[in-house]
C-alpha cells in the first residue's frame, strides 16, 4: 500500500479553489498511491469559521451533503482512496472531523476530542468534540487519527499498534521547524512506532506546510517547506514502511 501525503496550499472559505487542489493531487498520484491524506480541515480552511454557528453551519459540511458525495465519486474516478480534514456539520453541532472515503464510500469519520480548533472565548454549545478514538481496520492494516493538538493534550488515547496518521495545521516558519520537528517527533514515541504528519500551506496566515515520517519518536525525511509537493511511502508491513518514497513537487 502506497500512501501519497499532500502538503498543498487551501484557501479559507474557497471550498472550489480547495477542492481543485484535491483533484489536482489524484492527478499527479495517478497510478503511484492507494490513499490520498491531508492537513486538518483542509477542505473549508483552518480559519473559516467567524463562531456565529447561524453562519458557520452554512460553511460546515455533514455527511450526506453534495460536495462530500462529489469527493466520494472522484475516489472512484482516480482508483484512489482520500483521507482529509474537514469541518463537519451533525444535527446541530460543528466538529473538526477527519473522514476516510474508501472506493466511493464513506469507512471512517474521525472528530477531534480535543479544544485547540476552537477559539473558546466565542464558541459556544454548537462547536464540539468527539469523544472516539479507537483504532480501525483499512486494507487489512491498523490505523489510527490523530488532529494536531489531539496527541499534545490526550495522547494515551491514540496509541496504536498501526500506522498513526497525524494531520495538522501549524504556523511555524521554516527555521522554526528546525526545533519543533523533534517536539513534534518525540510527542509521537509512546503513540505508535509509525507516524505520517500532514501540514498544508497557506498564504493568510502564513503556513510552510510539510509532509513528515516518524519512526520511534523520531524524524526520519527531510520536509519540503513552502513548496507544494506530495510524499509517497510504501507501507507494506510495520516493520518496512519505507521500502518506497517518492516526493512529486507541484
Amino acid at each position: 500500500m502506497n500512501i501519497a501525503l499532500v502538503s498543498y496550499e487551501f484557501i479559507n472559505n474557497d471550498l472550489s479553489f480547495n477542492i481543485k487542489q484535491i483533484e489536482k493531487a489524484f492527478r499527479a498520484v495517478s497510478d503511484k498511491a492507494d490513499l490520498l491524506c491531508f492537513g486538518e480541515t483542509f477542505l473549508q480552511g483552518f480559519d473559516s469559521l467567524s463562531w456565529n454557528y447561524d453562519r458557520d453551519k452554512k460553511i460546515a459540511l455533514s455527511q450526506d451533503n453534495r460536495i462530500i458525495r462529489n469527493l466520494c465519486a472522484l475516489t472512484v474516478q482516480y482508483d484512489t482512496d482520500l483521507l482529509f480534514g474537514y469541518l463537519e456539520l451533525f444535527e446541530d453541532k460543528i466538529y473538526s472531523s477527519c473522514m476516510l472515503i474508501e472506493k466511493g464510500e464513506i469507512v471512517h469519520n474521525y472528530r477531534r476530542i480535543t479544544k485547540g480548533w476552537k477559539d473558546t472565548e466565542l464558541a459556544d454549545e454548537h462547536y464540539a468534540e468527539g469523544t472516539d478514538t479507537a483504532p480501525f481496520a483499512y486494507q487489512g492494516k491498523e490505523l489510527q487519527i490523530a488532529l494536531c493538538g489531539d496527541l499534545w493534550d490526550e495522547p494515551k488515547r491514540f496509541k496504536t499498534e498501526g500506522l498513526l496518521i497525524w494531520p495538522v495545521y501549524v504556523n511555524f516558519s521554516e527555521e522554526e521547524w528546525q526545533d519543533e520537528i523533534k517536539e513534534y517527533a518525540l510527542q509521537t514515541k509512546a503513540v505508535a512506532k509509525n507516524t505520517v504528519m500532514i501540514n498544508s500551506l497557506s498564504k493568510d496566515p502564513v503556513s510552510v506546510g510539510g509532509a513528515f515520517v516518524f519512526e520511534d519518536g523520531e524524524p526520519v525525511n527531510e520536509p519540503i517547506y513552502d513548496v507544494e509537493n506530495i510524499l509517497i511511502i510504501g507501507y507494506n508491513d510495520l516493520s518496512d514502511y519505507r521500502n518506497e518514497e517518492e516526493t512529486i513537487m507541484e
